[in-house]
Parts: C-alpha cells; structure tokens; sequence
C-alpha cells in the first residue's frame, strides 16, 4: 500500500493522524541498524528530493509518548520512509499523530518559491540546486552571460513585493512533452506520478513541474538577497540566496 501524501493538499498542516503501515530496519555504516523505518498510510513529512530536504518532527503515540522522526525518504511503490530511532517500539495497526517541525518546514517552503523566482529572472538551464532553512542555491548553465548579484536582489525582491499567488495543477505527460520549455532543469527529469505531472504557478511569471512544496503567496517569502554568484566550472555559475535579515529587522 502506497502512502497518501497529505503534504500535497495540506501543505500547511502541521499535525495529522495516520496508521502505522509497517515497520523495518534501515541498514547503516558497517552493517548496524542505525534508525528505523516506519510506513504510515498517509503523512505530513516531505521526503527528501527535488533538492529539498526530508521533513523532521515528532509522532506522538496513543500512550502520550514523543518519537523523533530524524529524516523522511522516498520509499518503493508510492511509500515514504520516515526514520525514527530502532528504539520506537511503533508496531502495524497503530496510531500516531504527525507533527512536523514546522519552523524548518516553513523556511523550505520560502526558500523553494524564492527559488522558482531566481529562475525567472535568470532565464539559463538549471543543472543543479539545494534548498536549505537558511539558504538556498540553483546552478545555471550561463555560458558567456553574466549577472550583478545586486541588481539581481533588487529585481527578485520585486518579485516577492508583488504578492504573486503560488498555486498547482496538473497536467498530463504528453502535454509537458508537447511544451518541453517547461522544464528548466537539464539534468533531472521531472517527477512523473502515474502519468501526471505536478505543475507550480506562480501568478503569470512561471510555471513549472515541481513536487515540493510552496508558500501560497509569494509575499510570504520576505525579504531575500543573492548572496554570491560563483564559478562551477567552464559555463556553470553558482547562485546563493540568503534571507535579508537586515530588511527584516527594518521592517
């Protein structure tokens, strides 16, 4: 049985109830048990991909007891593993309440939208990327272009004021194989779900496949800056976001 992602269509719930599904040793560094994997019929835990990071939080047991979950992972067959101390004691039948770490959740959700924007602004292939609660990066493959990190901050903030709405739908494989200049990144393939693909709008500046999750308005992010644009080999240039703590204080 696959695990219903509850995250997709509540993607700002921060507790839920689910039913332990299974229960199964991960296999660590030198053949020792280091967590646990625990399969639920549904969650609010992403897990890792796209470039961002696998949820972290709690299950709270029927019995009143506080397990951490320490990473969440893509499983087989539609299931997502999430990896809790061997110790749990959680068993198939049970029930547990979902609680993410909302604070970490939410800096992703910022910082994956804010990243959709540097997209728009640097209209290159994406051959790379990484989003973090602090930071976030995208590799573009520039070739002979370049970019004033500056202007660049100043242009995405814009962006952000605008108060764009981020929305999803769907669309068909043959239709995102009919428009192919939808997908920016060069290196990885969208993820592809029983024949749909998840697509991202954010008002009418983009529009892309992308299975993460997202703020509902782009006014949500704050303020941001490009931190560095760095040399990744002959055409590759790195581009780092941080939050403008500065803007936050003054604000």
């Amino acid at each position: 049985m696959s695990t219903a992602l509850t995250f997709r269509e509540l993607p700002y719930a921060r507790e839920s109830l689910a039913t332990v599904l299974a229960t199964t040793g991960a296999i660590g560094e030198g053949g020792v048990v280091a967590n646990s994997v625990v399969i639920t019929d549904a969650t609010l835990f992403y897990p890792h991909g796209g470039g961002q990071p696998g949820d972290q939080g709690v299950f709270i047991t029927a019995d009143g007891r506080t397990l951490r979950v320490l990473d969440t992972r893509k499983g087989d067959n539609g299931q997502v593993h999430h990896l809790l101390d061997p110790a749990h004691g959680l068993e198939a039948g049970q029930s547990v309440t979902q609680q993410i770490d909302w604070e970490r959740r939410y800096a992703h959700m910022r910082m994956h939208t804010a990243l959709h924007l540097l997209s728009v602004i640097v209209p290159h292939g994406v051959t790379g990327g990484s989003i973090g609660a602090e930071r976030g990066r995208l590799d573009f493959d520039l070739g002979e272009a370049s970019f004033d990190k500056d202007e660049l901050s100043e242009r995405l903030n814009a962006l952000i004021a605008a108060d764009y709405p981020v929305t999803s739908e769907w669309i068909s494989e043959a239709e995102l194989d009919a428009r192919p200049e939808l997908v920016k990144t060069m290196s990885v393939a969208p993820p592809r779900d029983a024949g749909a693909i998840r697509m991202v709008r954010i008002g009418d500046v983009d529009y892309q496949p992308c299975g993460g999750t997202h703020v509902a308005s782009t006014a949500e992010i704050g303020p941001i800056q490009v931190a560095s644009i760095k040399n990744r080999g002959a055409r590759n240039r790195r581009f780092t976001l941080v939050w403008d703590e500065t803007a936050e204080e003054q604000a």
